[in-house]
């Protein structure tokens, strides 16, 4: 049997008889630090890093802990994920009929609500080290689309030619267990390690249906009904793995009002399997039967960054910024030759820019903090640089700037925060908890 082209973690290219298709896969990964302090900081925890979050968002700020904590997280996401729903990929002029309406792309949106558990840490300090154990939600994500009416002009003597159309779905979950420890030292000045498991589970789906009668009853340029009988090809996309990995942190308390940190966190590496299965339309063959397959290890971003915190004296005003570095080139980089295309495709690394502010009323019993904060996340959506259709589904998006607030109520060994991320195509709100005993 010959070889399918090969699959490809932007996307899977599809190849039956002349007709190609792509479909995307899409990743959404939270690389922002835990708790809902921090959210309302804008992520900007990692130079502060001085309650049970800091397990996970910089170790080395343990040593900061007098007592035992122990910090719950639940957060809410509600994902609005921008997709191509069909178009002119090649900007041809549009015939005007039924979903052949303009030379450009068509576009619509995922809507997704999950909710779970994102922290779990408990620490334990001494005079000079801390222990800490956690447990944090790293990417709870879940996307649907569908894709119909990619259209473009064709040789005679035919005017157009539709590409297939296609259904997915994608569900993606990575977890992270972790173990670090903290050591002060000198005064001021402290280094930590962190010890990951890491357990990763995404499937994608994506179904794909050839132009019939059947499957377009008002004609060539309407909308897909879906046909079961039409159904080409199925593509599945699935990694179900764990891997071990690691952080470093460190934390420098320069004076009562400075400090600054930093903290390099290692990706882990998963195992991809891709599996091309005939529909009821590839008559030849009995309906999902595994026409190809391909496997590859890939490896997930490294991050690493550096933040700066400000306290007033009276230690009423925190100011705080950061600059985190995410490598998701690795993604590619690290795919099998024979799994993927690397030539065909690009997907940059980003500098996040991280900023907040935090006001507490000292006065007021409990006390009482309020928190505003901003951050850039940079584009780094998945881009074809070669093929049209690719190009027409696969293309750069835009910057997104996220708006954070938060309030904290805090007393002598309880502390309950709320924090808000919004942005357009993200919101996330936040409730975590800090006990101390």
């Amino acid at each position: 049997m010959q070889r399918s082209p090969p699959f490809f973690l932007g996307f899977l290219l599809l190849a039956a008889g002349t007709a190609a298709q792509e479909t995307p896969v899409v990743l959404e990964f939270s690389f922002s630090n835990p708790g809902a302090r921090a959210m309302g900081l804008g992520g900007a925890f990692t130079a502060l890093a001085d309650d049970a979050t800091a397990a996970f968002a910089n170790p080395a700020g343990l040593v900061q802990l007098t007592k035992p904590e122990v910090s719950v997280e639940g957060r809410i996401w509600s994902y609005s994920t921008p997709f191509t729903l069909g178009g002119r990929f090649d900007g041809s002029e549009p015939s005007g009929i039924l979903l052949d309406t303009t030379s450009r792309f068509r576009t619509a949106e995922s809507s997704q609500d999950l909710a779970g558990l994102s922290f779990l840490s408990f620490v334990y300090p001494k005079e000079d080290w801390s222990l800490a154990f956690y447990r944090h939600q790293s990417a709870n994500f879940e996307f649907r689309s569908e894709t119909q009416g990619l259209f473009a002009h064709a040789s005679p003597p035919f005017k157009d030619r539709r590409e297939v159309d296609f259904r997915s779905f994608f569900d993606f979950d990575l977890v992270n267990y972790g173990f670090s420890a903290a050591y002060r030292l000198r005064e001021g000045l402290s280094v930590g390690l962190g010890i990951s498991y890491m357990v990763g589970k995404f499937t994608s789906q994506a179904d794909i249906y050839f132009p019939t009668e059947a499957t377009l009853p008002e004609g060539f340029f309407g909308p897909n009904v879906y046909d079961p009988e039409s159904r080409l090809l199925t593509n599945v996309l699935a990694m179900d793995d764990s891997d071990w990995t690691f952080s470093l942190g460190a934390l420098w308390r320069i004076s009562q009002q400075w400090s600054v940190g930093g903290f390099f966190r290692k990706g882990p590496e998963f195992f991809l399997e891709a599996n091309t299965l005939s529909g009821p339309f590839l008559q030849e063959f009995p309906v999902d039967t595994v026409l190809d397959t391909a496997q590859s290890p890939i490896g997930f971003p490294n991050i690493f960054g550096l933040g700066v915190a400000f306290k007033s004296k009276s230690e009423a005003l925190t100011l705080v910024a950061e600059w985190d570095r995410v490598q998701y080139s690795t993604l590619l980089d690290s795919l099998d030759p024979d799994f993927s295309d690397p030539g065909g495709s690009a997907l940059d690394d980003g500098d996040e820019l991280r900023a907040g502010l935090e006001y507490v009323f000292l006065d007021w019993v409990p006390l009482v903090a309020i928190r505003v904060g901003t951050w850039l996340n940079p584009d780094h959506r998945f881009r074809d640089l070669n093929d049209p259709i690719g190009q027409a589904l696969f293309r750069g998006g835009d910057d997104q700037w996220h708006f954070t607030a938060g309030l904290g109520i805090a007393f002598q060994r309880f502390q309950i925060d709320l924090g808000f991320d919004l942005s357009d195509v993200l919101k996330t709100a936040s409730v975590s908890t800090v006990f101390s005993f």
